[in-house]
């Protein structure tokens, strides 16, 4: 799995920019025009592959990228682990796929996306997954949540091979006993609010604590916490 560093939120005043990339270019039109309404977003550029896709992103420094899948030659998921796998300041990958498959949300998680959307949603849903990815949140559908989870929880499925690495490992060693309680909450899909009153401390204080895991694991996001988790086994299923 991808772990890259923390992509920083724009600051405040500035839209979030957006890089589309779809080999469709009606699509492309269609997220342009719904995008270029809002306020607080500016479309930067266009790919119609991931290639282009890996290279606009590194000339226009988007904040969100949203991106295909299936596209000619490099497709979605291989430029999303080039493009989140840039270091500091990488931008947040948000997918769009007409196909909801499992392969492709695993793949894309691995790849470092932070956020896993169908092609058939709403404009409402897609602005606002901008938005929370933009503020440095994951963003995944209550259903896909449950999906990763079941997954994990199926003895010898292939999306557990990277458990237990030596730098998981590692990383989880210099967490501290309140941190790594923040992050098997985090596991479990709880909120800041829901972590704060389960740890009885303050949604700041816990702020804090996600941050610093986020930090010390070389994770973006809760999306990459949550597959992080259990990929190492800090959680189980039903544990």
């Amino acid at each position: 799995m991808s772990t890259a560093p923390t992509h920083d939120a724009p600051d405040a005043g500035r839209p979030v920019r957006v890089l589309l990339a779809d080999d469709q270019h009606l699509v492309r039109t269609g997220f342009r025009v719904i995008l270029e309404v809002e306020d607080d977003i500016e479309v930067v550029g266009e790919a119609a592959d991931g290639a282009r896709a890996v290279t606009m992103a590194r000339a226009t420094g988007p904040d969100v990228v949203l991106m295909d899948v299936e596209m000619p030659g490099m497709d979605g998921l291989e430029a999303t682990r080039l493009i989140t796998g840039e270091g500091p300041g990488a931008p947040a990958v948000l997918i769009l796929t007409t196909f909801d498959r499992d392969d492709y949300l695993f793949a894309a998680l691995r790849a470092g996306a932070s956020g896993f959307l169908l092609k058939n949603g709403t404009p409402e849903e897609l602005v606002e997954a901008i938005r929370v990815l933009a503020r440095g949140d994951g963003l995944l559908a209550p259903e896909i949540t449950r999906r990763v989870i079941s997954t994990f929880a199926r003895p010898g499925d292939p999306t557990g091979a990277a458990r237990n690495g030596p730098d998981a490992e590692a990383a989880l060693a210099e967490l501290t006993p309140r941190e790594r309680e923040a992050l098997v909450l985090l596991a479990a899909g709880a909120s800041n609010a829901e972590i704060a009153a389960a740890m009885h401390l303050g949604e700041a204080t816990v702020k804090t604590h996600v941050s610093r895991v986020l930090a010390k694991l070389g994770l973006r996001d809760r999306v990459q916490a949550v597959v992080f988790a259990y990929e190492n086994g800090v959680v189980r299923p039903g544990g």
